[in-house]
């Protein structure tokens, strides 16, 4: 036994951080699966969401250092979405200590219910789909334009080597262009990363598409941002409130790296549709069986 916990149990959760850690990649909700798998084992909801959001801190530092390509020269919204993040993340983590238990426990089936509702919705796969769409007409509109002045650069191209033609990258806006309500939309994804989470990236990714601040692929890493500043300034507070069940946080940290390492090989063998769907399935059962507890 180590600190309660049975070697088999530490293994569980281990898995169980894998399978967080593969959903998280997949699909953008690893609280589906690791907050429930730690009420298995007979932690309190406060206790596991609080152990919970310290075991997915490192999913997020890996997206994070994975998308240097992607938010390079992006250095100031970077940090502003960090440090929104991190107060945000800090307010969400005491309004989860501080409100009554109850008042977790009662709102846990419903959040875990909208969570599952975005998946189902994907606004993920509709923005991957709207992005290709938009590359795939810039690529025409460069073809044609160099078509066009082809004829009248041709002495030049003979005599000067050239490198290939590639349309201009998109860029991200500037922060000034940004509306007012995209500002309270980071505030309010930090703040609920803070308190419980799932879902909090697809919906910061949405939010920030919705709004036009830049391709993808951008968006995609500036929102990991967010959810990372807010992970990490709530696991602290956690640490110093005592609210952490060390065991079960640090094997589902090491699982759900594990699982995030080795998400992209496999689920690119797997259609998207059937991931989505299992991960709706079980946030559907959960909310049930959760539903049934509490009320």
């Amino acid at each position: 036994m180590i600190a309660g916990f049975s070697i088999t149990s530490l293994l569980l959760i281990l898995l169980a951080g894998i399978g967080a850690g593969f959903v998280g990649y997949a699909v953008g909700a690893s609280s589906l699966v690791s907050y429930p798998a730690l009420l298995a084992f007979g932690i309190p909801p406060v206790l596991a969401n609080a152990s919970n959001t310290v075991g997915v801190v490192g999913t997020g530092i890996g997206g994070v250092m994975g998308a240097r390509k992607e938010l390079k020269g992006q250095a100031v919204r970077s940090i502003t979405y960090v440090v929104i993040g991190a107060f945000g993340g800090v307010a969400g983590a005491f309004l989860l200590l501080k409100l009554d238990p109850s008042v977790f426990e009662f709102a846990a089936p419903v959040l875990i219910l909208l969570s599952s509702l975005i998946i189902a919705i994907n606004p993920r796969g509709r923005m991957q789909a709207k992005q290709a769409a938009a590359d795939a007409t810039a690529q025409l509109k460069h073809i044609e334009a160099t078509e066009a002045t082809e004829a009248t650069e041709a002495a030049k191209r003979a005599t000067t080597p050239t490198a290939p033609h590639r349309p201009p990258e998109q860029l991200v806006q500037p922060m000034s262009q940004d509306s007012w309500w995209v500002w309270l939309g980071v505030v309010a994804v930090a703040i609920y990363s803070g308190y419980f989470g799932a879902g909090a990236g697809t919906l910061a990714l949405a939010m920030l598409d919705a709004a036009k601040i830049g391709p993808f692929h951008k968006i995609n890493a500036l929102k990991t941002l967010i959810g990372t500043g807010a992970n990490i300034s709530a696991s602290v507070v956690f640490i110093i409130q005592g609210a952490v069940d060390w065991p079960a946080a640090i094997m589902l940290c090491i699982g759900c790296f594990i699982g995030g390492y080795i998400a992209p090989s496999i689920t690119r063998k797997i259609p998207a549709n059937i991931m989505r769907a299992a991960a709706v399935i079980a946030g559907i059962i959960l909310t049930i069986d959760l539903g049934l507890k509490t009320y």
